[in-house]
């Protein structure tokens, strides 16, 4: 379907859609929506800034609005017809984000619990009736220890980023709470990237799903130009204090592999006057938000992170990404460059390169030129199995149409 209009969703969802101006899906949504409307389990794997919130939101609010509307409204306390887990708190105020603009019309609830918040909060959040709960996994597994939350209703089920909440280590989490809903619910599952554990979730939860996936999954987001500069000897920074001059429209996220790293970098930026903030993990979450905040309202240009910021957030202005250190995993990668040339925008991305990374390079240019059509796969077993990142066989980084600048 080429409009929202050709979906069967309800007149106040259209309406919404509408006022915001919204009339062309993307790729997954045109995919995703008819099945979940059909209420069909799925499986959905698509790039990053690809639309699929909005995929998977708006299945959600028709079918909770249609029960509403049959005279089937949700009256006990604590007890949500939806969930929707995500890894981190930042993304799950994105996804709340996405669904606030349709409860005007619909009337539907939507609340959070999310770790890094005080768990009285969680409390208060969860009180009274709700349709739609967005939680971290461990903080939803926190709050049915305490039986303050029943999952005996919940009509759908979201993994959003799963492939990051699998990397945490949660498919124990999941599947208990997946137990916890009611047996003939829906599930749905989105992600960026499959790795071996998505692929065991998969077949465990999702055995009997409809599994697509867009063009450009496992693939590097359209509009995006590449530049590799080799480090000689170690010296990166000084390559990276001539990169900070230069003219980019939109902000700068620079990603390195470690915490120490990343505070090296912005001690190194702030000693040459360039004003940056820093985002990873293991610092005061207020002041993690508040750096955010600055570099998402562009009154700072540079963020420097670990992956930390790769996985779901939502930066409309950022104009380049910097890999001073590359990733160990391709999936990290996807995820990075991820975070510019959203949603048909161009994109820049310029990793430092070492020997150590000449391996890694080489498949970075594969997965450019690869042009692989959408496919519906049976089963977990015909997904693609990440790359390890090995040592390089040879001694020079090969281009092979990708720009290559020596400092």
């Amino acid at each position: 379907m080429s409009l929202f209009t050709e979906f069967d969703l309800l007149p106040t969802l259209q309406a919404s859609l509408a006022e915001r101006e919204l009339s062309v899906p993307t790729e997954i949504q045109q995919r995703a929506i008819p099945l979940l409307l059909a209420g069909r389990d799925l499986v959905g794997v698509s790039e990053t800034g690809s639309g699929k919130t909005l995929a998977y939101a708006l299945p959600v609010l028709h079918r909770l609005k249609s029960l509403e509307n049959d005279g089937d409204r949700v009256t006990v306390d604590s007890r949500p017809r939806t969930v929707v887990i995500v890894p981190t708190r930042e993304l799950g105020e994105q996804v709340a984000r996405v669904f606030k603009p349709f409860t005007h019309t619909t009337r539907l609830r939507v609340r959070c619990v999310l770790g890094g918040t005080d768990f009285d909060v969680s409390k208060r959040n969860i009180k009274g009736p709700l349709e739609i709960l967005v939680s971290t996994p461990g903080r939803l597994i926190k709050l049915l220890a305490a039986e303050l939350v029943d999952l005996s209703d919940v009509r759908t089920l979201v993994f959003d980023e799963a492939d990051q909440l699998l990397d945490q280590g949660f498919i124990n989490s999941a599947t208990r709470i997946a137990n916890a809903c009611q047996g003939d619910r829906q599930m749905a599952l989105f992600s960026a990237t499959v790795p071996p554990k998505v692929q065991s979730l998969i077949s465990n939860l999702f055995s009997e799903a409809e599994v697509i996936r867009s063009e450009g999954s496992h693939q590097l987001v359209s509009g995006l130009k590449t530049e590799n500069l080799a480090v000689k000897e170690g010296k990166r920074f000084p390559i990276l204090e001539n990169l900070l001059t230069a003219p980019v429209e939109g902000g700068t996220i620079i990603f390195t592999n470690t915490r120490e790293q990343c505070d090296k970098v912005a001690r190194e930026m702030k000693a040459i006057g360039h004003e940056a903030v820093v985002y990873r993990g293991e610092m005061d979450k207020i002041e993690r938000r508040k750096n955010l905040k600055l570099f998402r309202e562009g009154k700072i240009p540079f963020l420097i992170s670990t992956d930390l910021a790769s996985r779901g957030l939502d930066v409309e202005h950022v104009g380049r990404v910097i890999n001073y250190h590359l990733p160990q995993q391709m999936e990290n990668y996807i995820h990075r460059v991820g975070r510019t040339a959203r949603a048909g925008r161009a994109g820049l991305v310029i990793n430092l390169v070492t020997e150590r990374d000449e391996g890694f390079v080489a498949r970075l240019v594969s997965l450019r030129t690869k042009k692989t059509a959408a496919a519906k796969l049976d089963s977990a077993r015909n997904w693609p199995v990440e790359p390890e990142h090995k040592k390089p066989v040879s001694k020079t980084v090969k281009p092979n149409k990708v720009i290559v600048r020596r400092k």
